[in-house]
């Protein structure tokens, strides 16, 4: 009987090691993550090897991926609520905040502008004055592209009256510079490679020329990073770590993030020239400024661009724009 009682208790104390063994620590923080254009966008490599290779998981946290309708409207869903994270750029926070949206940035997707005005070669536009007139594509109004636009033509001394930006959509930005019917985008190295490769020739012109533009950056409210910084942390880390993956190794990325996406099915070659613009053009840090991580002073000079040339009216403080205690 005692050899039973000893057998039925070893059996019971390797039950319970086994579910403590496999128990989480902790049950993940379920978050929803709001796109500010389609979640295919090789832009959102870093995200999908995040979703894919477990690194949310293993940071704590169950994502669930959003379509929005451009950094600005991300950040006004993200601020009122309807998605606790979500994408933008660099200066998105600036942008709403100074319409009254506690929204904050609070990851950098490298040092480098996500996008340059890229303008067909056949129209012979040499800088950003011989815009004038010109009809140029954005994805939306709502898109921090456009923002970055308008403070590109302030800089070289133009108004947004002065050339004919176009709301095309994500579809448009290829299709209508193939066609001739765009004289020039604000393009990511996405739809650079798309119009490229479909025969296109461009010229680029670099956005910090005129603009100190911004890389991609991760966004959420005030009110989620106080009451919930574990998912905040989570998140943010599993993309940063996507980020660092892709510049590690753009091959493999590319294809894990084409089985990862049935849209890029079978397009692992595109995707990796794709990811090795990024590489090269956006993702390295500032100087001086780790990965992933704010430089205010960078911040300060933008905004004083912005309310200098009256794409904002009203400046926040710095502090309120970013936070780098969860990278």
């Amino acid at each position: 009987m005692a050899t039973l009682t000893r057998r039925a208790l070893g059996g019971a104390a390797l039950a319970v090691g086994l579910g403590a063994a496999i128990r989480p620590a902790h049950a993940a923080e379920k978050v929803t993550y709001l796109f500010p254009a389609p979640s295919f966008l090789p832009a959102f490599v870093p995200h999908h090897l995040a979703q894919s290779r477990g690194y949310f998981t293993q940071e704590g946290v169950e994502v669930a991926f959003q379509l929005g309708r451009g950094g600005a409207d991300v950040a006004k869903q993200v601020a009122l609520g309807n998605a606790e994270i979500g994408g933008g750029s660099g200066d998105t926070s600036m942008i709403v905040r100074a319409n009254g949206l506690p929204v904050r940035a609070v990851a950098l997707l490298g040092g480098g502008s996500l996008y340059k005005i890229a303008t067909r070669k056949d129209r012979n536009i040499r800088s950003f004055a011989d815009l004038r007139g010109k009809k140029i594509g954005v994805i939306a109004f709502q898109d921090t592209g456009y923002y970055a636009l308008l403070g590109a033509l302030a800089g070289s001394g133009l108004s947004k009256s002065d050339v004919q930006i176009q709301a095309v959509g994500a579809a448009g930005m290829v299709q209508l510079m193939v066609a001739g019917s765009l004289d020039g985008i604000t393009a990511t190295p996405d739809w650079a490679d798309n119009i490229e490769s479909a025969g296109t020739q461009l010229d680029y012109h670099e956005l910090a020329r005129a603009f100190p533009a911004m890389g991609q950056a991760v966004l959420t409210s005030d009110r989620f990073a106080d009451s919930r910084p574990a998912a905040v942390r989570g998140v943010v880390r599993g993309i940063m770590r996507g980020v660092k993956a892709c510049m590690e190794d753009p091959a493999a990325a590319a294809r894990d993030f084409c089985k990862a996406v049935p849209q890029q099915a079978g397009k692992e070659a595109e995707i990796e020239r794709i990811l090795r613009r990024y590489v090269t053009d956006v993702y390295p840090p500032q100087q001086g400024i780790d990965l992933g991580k704010f430089d205010p002073a960078r911040l300060e000079k933008i905004q004083k661009f912005y309310m200098e040339n009256g794409v904002i009216q009203d400046a926040a403080p710095i502090k309120d724009l970013y936070s780098n205690d969860f990278v």
